[in-house]
């Protein structure tokens, strides 16, 4: 994630995020909306810090 982006959650959210860590997935903005492909990445990539269902 960008420092730009960072700025940006700040920004609008800062009060919901004080505190919290952003975490950056890694995931390339190559894929359209609803992508199986990105939803697998997704869920592989977040699986360690929620629980994700299958």
């Amino acid at each position: 994630m960008e420092k730009k982006h960072v700025r940006r959650l700040r920004e609008k959210f800062n009060e919901s995020i004080d505190g919290k860590k952003v975490t950056n997935l890694d995931i390339p903005d190559d894929y359209i909306y609803m992508d199986e492909q990105l939803i697998e990445i997704l869920k592989s990539r977040v699986s360690q810090y929620i629980d994700v269902p299958d």
